[in-house]
């Protein structure tokens, strides 16, 4: 999406340890023109596909799907995030490490609010070692939900996060995908479509 690679170009900072700093406009302050159109385009993509639910992780997905959601006309549900290893057997729960943090953290989902009978797309703002879509991936199949597709803003390929993922079998579409990183230059290298 060249909206999106431009805004990336020119607002994004790259920082030691293959992070890219977008807060100006994804992840932090929210460009809601920008987002908007994201989620036309994923609603492009994705129509057909009978979405009955959005699923991303708190808190940097939440903005981004809030759009999504609005534009499918489906209802939002986020995975909490949590420190403690407490599992309740009303919730769908995983263990999920952030390679951004350097952390181990368990998310959950209501046993009541991802079921069987849900067809969802899962939204996020990144996806760098496929960890985070891993652990979504795995609270749909613990509640049956189907996985209609995935939508990620930004995607660093040479974290192989999508091939993390590839045994799900599901369609990935990633709005800027992010060949490399240079932390000297402050530069990024965006991957031909």
């Amino acid at each position: 999406m060249d909206a999106l690679k431009a805004r990336i170009r020119a607002e994004g900072k790259v920082l030691p340890g293959n992070i890219l700093l977008v807060d100006q406009f994804l992840n932090q302050q929210v460009d809601p023109v920008l987002i908007h159109d994201m989620a036309e385009h994923w609603y492009a993509q994705f129509a057909d596909k009978n979405i009955t639910k959005i699923l991303t992780i708190e808190a940097s997905g939440i903005a981004i799907a809030v759009f999504v959601a609005a534009r499918f006309g489906v209802p939002l549900l986020f995975a909490k995030k949590y420190s403690s290893t407490n599992v309740t057997r009303e919730s769908h729960e995983v263990s999920i490490y952030s390679y951004t943090k350097q952390e181990t953290y368990r998310v959950a989902v209501s046993k009541r609010l991802l079921t069987e009978d849900d067809n969802v797309l899962i939204i996020d703002d990144f996806l760098a070692n496929g960890q985070a879509l891993k652990g979504l991936l795995d609270l749909c199949r613990q509640a049956g939900a189907t996985v209609a597709g995935v939508g990620i803003a930004i995607e660093k390929i040479f974290q192989n996060g999508r091939d993390a993922v590839k045994s799900y079998g599901v369609e990935i579409s990633s709005l800027a995908r992010i060949e490399s990183l240079d932390t000297e230059m402050g530069s990024m290298t965006f991957a031909e479509d």
